[in-house]
């Protein structure tokens, strides 16, 4: 089974990659941008340290290459007001499909992406930080930022040290 969506993920990429050529369009960067020149991105133990040293709350946001929704998701990460709030957290983005393990961990309401925590400087996941929403509870609005700032904003409230 994960032979055939592999194969099959790859070639829906590649026929997108053909149409955006035939229309002159440039590839969208696999994954989507996030930002990696504002947003200090963090690997998952490099984070989890940095926060117990920092004390700063940590927020994790799951995605893949090839999620159109994460690539949206990700433009969100360049408001300045986002960039700006990202400071006061410790920023983790871990691949999906290459964390695979630490995805199961995190797939509270399920393995959907892009997906979104927050946790303490020690990091301990608080389940009740999470979008307006009964199900898709860690998805946050794709392409609007004030979504994700309404989530940091709680956070900050209740995890900050």
């Amino acid at each position: 089974m994960n032979e055939h969506m592999s194969a099959l993920r790859a070639a829906i990429l590649a026929v997108v990659l053909a149409v955006a050529a035939l229309a002159g369009a440039e590839p969208a960067l696999a994954g989507g941008d996030w930002n990696d020149q504002q947003v200090k991105w963090r690997t998952y133990d490099n984070g989890l340290a940095e926060a117990k040293k920092t004390k700063k709350p940590i927020c994790l946001i799951f995605f893949t290459e090839w999620c159109p929704h994460c690539a949206n998701y990700s433009k969100v990460f360049h408001d300045p007001k986002v960039v700006a709030k990202s400071k006061q957290f410790v920023m983790i983005r871990l691949d999906a499909d290459k964390e695979k393990d630490l995805g199961k961990k995190y797939a509270l309401d399920g393995s959907y992406i892009p997906r979104t925590y927050f946790l303490t400087y020690e990091g301990v996941l608080d389940p009740d930080i999470h979008a307006p929403r009964e199900q898709f509870k860690y998805f946050y609005d794709e392409r609007n930022p004030t979504s994700i700032l309404d989530g940091m904003d709680a956070a900050l409230k209740k995890l900050k040290s």
